[in-house]
C-alpha cells in the first residue's frame, strides 16, 4: 500500500516554519512529508530530517524586507496597507509556483501556515485537500471579546465594554474589506473573491480545518469557526546552533525579541546593559534571534548572543523578558518560568494581553518597567502562576493530537 503524500507549506521565519517542521515530523510516520518554503529555510528543513523544496528564487529577501520593517506596524493603516501591496507581489509568485508543482501530481493532504493562504486557493482549484496551521490563533476572527492587532485589549466589561468591543471589530472589518474593494481584482485572481465566507468565517482560512497550535484555555472567550481544532503548540528548534546555556550558579535571565523587530533590539540591548550593570549578581543574557554566521558580542554586563536554543535555555532561567512571539511564549509556558512581556508589533500585544489574564507573565507597557519588574519576579513577589499550564503541554500532547486528526481525515 502506498503512503499518504503531504505537502507542508511556510515561510521561512522562524515562528512560522518551525510548527511547520514539528507537524511535519510528528506526521513523517504515516506519510512522506515534503516542505515547500524558500531557500533560506533548507538548512532548517533538512535539519528536521525532512524532504523540502525552495520556490520563488530570490523571495527570501523580499520577504525580509515586508516583514522585518526598520519601524513598527501596529495597526497603523497606512503601513499595513503598504505591507500588503508588497505581499500581494510574493503572493502571485507562490501561487504560480504551486500551481506549476500540482499540475501534473496531486498531494493527499496539504497544510499550509495562515500566512500562505493562496496555497489554499490553489488547492481548491485542483481538488486537493487543505488545511491551515495556525500559531496565533488570536487573530482568527471570532464573535465575541476584542479584535485582534488593535492593541492587546482585555475583553470589555458589562454592557459598555462589550459594545466597545463589537464596534472595533466591527470597524476591523470594514478597514479588511475596504483593502480588498481596492485590491478586487488581484485578489480574485488569486482565488478569493470575498474575505469572507458566508456563514462569516474568514476564506483564507481552511473550512475544513484549522489547526490552533495554542491552548483553548489560554484565550479569551470567544464563538470560534466551527473548523478550528485547538492542537497545541508545536514546538521545535534547530540543533546544534547557538552558545550552550549557561552552567553557574548566579541566577540567569534571558531577554530576547524572536528573529524579527531589527528596528528595537539595538535600544532594548543598551537598556539592558545598564541594568546588568545595576544588578551584578545576575547573569543577563539577550538573543539577537540571527540564524546566520553572527558572532556573540562581548558587553561587560550583558552578555549578546547571536542565536540561543530557547528549549535547553529557557528551563534553566530565573525568569524570561520576551515580546509575545509564540515560539518563546510557549516554551516559557512549556517550563514554567515567569516571563515578562514587553510587545512591540504584530500579534504580540494579544499574546501579552492573554498571559496577563492568565497571571502567567507580566505585561511591560515600556522598557523603563522591565528594572521593577524584573526585581518583583527574583523576589518572588510577582504573584504569577507561571506553572500553570505545564501539565497541558507535555511534550507530545499535541503531535498526538494532530497525528490522530490527520489519520481520520486520510483513513490510515
Amino acid at each position: 500500500m502506498n503512503r499518504p503524500k503531504i505537502d507542508l507549506l511556510a515561510p521561512p521565519f522562524a515562528g512560522h516554519l518551525h510548527p511547520i517542521l514539528a507537524i511535519g515530523r510528528a506526521l513523517r510516520e504515516i506519510a512522506d512529508i515534503t516542505v515547500i518554503s524558500t531557500d533560506a529555510a533548507q538548512a532548517r528543513i533538512r535539519a528536521a530530517g525532512l524532504a523540502g523544496i525552495a520556490v520563488v528564487p530570490g523571495a527570501d529577501a523580499a520577504l525580509h524586507a515586508i516583514t522585518d520593517p526598520p519601524h513598527p506596524v501596529g495597526a497603523h493603516p497606512l503601513r499595513l496597507h503598504a505591507q500588503f501591496q508588497r505581499s500581494l507581489d510574493l503572493l502571485d509568485a507562490f501561487a504560480a509556483a504551486l500551481v506549476a508543482r500540482y499540475a501534473g501530481r496531486r498531494p493527499d493532504l496539504l497544510i499550509a501556515d495562515f500566512t500562505l493562504p493562496v496555497a489554499g486557493a490553489v488547492a481548491r482549484r485542483r481538488g486537493i485537500p487543505w488545511w491551515t496551521s495556525h500559531p496565533s490563533p488570536c487573530v482568527i476572527e471570532a464573535r465575541g471579546g476584542p479584535p485582534a492587532y488593535v492593541g492587546g485589549w482585555m475583553p470589555g466589561v458589562g454592557i459598555f465594554g462589550r459594545a466597545r468591543d463589537a464596534v472595533a471589530a466591527s470597524a476591523v472589518r470594514t478597514f479588511k474589506r475596504s483593502v480588498h474593494r481596492l485590491h478586487r481584482q488581484r485578489l480574485r485572481g488569486l482565488g478569493f473573491p470575498s474575505l469572507y465566507r458566508d456563514d462569516g468565517s474568514e476564506a483564507a482560512y481552511s473550512d475544513e480545518c484549522i489547526l490552533g497550535l495554542g491552548l483553548r484555555a489560554l484565550e479569551f472567550e470567544r464563538d470560534w469557526p466551527q473548523a478550528l481544532r485547538f492542537v497545541g503548540p508545536m514546538l521545535w528548534s534547530p540543533p546544534g546552533i547557538g552558545a550552550p546555556p549557561p552552567d553557574d550558579d548566579a541566577p540567569q535571565v534571558l531577554a530576547t525579541l524572536g528573529t524579527h523587530l531589527g528596528f528595537a533590539k539595538d535600544p532594548l540591548a543598551a537598556t539592558l546593559d545598564g541594568i546588568a550593570r545595576t544588578m551584578p549578581q545576575l547573569r543577563l543574557h539577550f538573543s539577537d534571534g540571527r540564524l546566520d554566521d553572527a558572532a556573540d558580542t562581548a558587553h561587560a554586563a550583558l552578555r549578546r548572543h547571536a542565536w540561543i536554543d530557547y528549549p535547553t535555555w529557557i528551563p534553566r532561567m530565573r525568569a524570561v523578558l520576551h515580546h509575545g512571539g509564540a515560539g518563546v511564549m510557549w516554551e516559557c509556558l512549556r517550563a514554567g518560568v515567569p516571563a515578562l512581556v514587553l510587545p512591540k508589533d504584530y500579534d504580540q500585544f494579544d499574546h501579552a494581553a492573554r498571559l496577563d489574564a492568565a497571571g502567567v507573565a507580566l505585561r511591560l507597557r515600556d522598557a523603563r518597567d522591565i528594572a521593577p519588574a524584573l526585581r518583583r519576579v527574583l523576589d518572588g513577589e510577582h504573584g504569577l502562576h507561571p506553572d500553570r499550564f505545564v501539565d497541558a503541554l507535555r511534550p507530545g500532547e499535541a503531535e498526538a493530537q494532530v497525528v490522530s486528526l490527520v489519520r481520520a481525515r486520510l483513513g490510515v
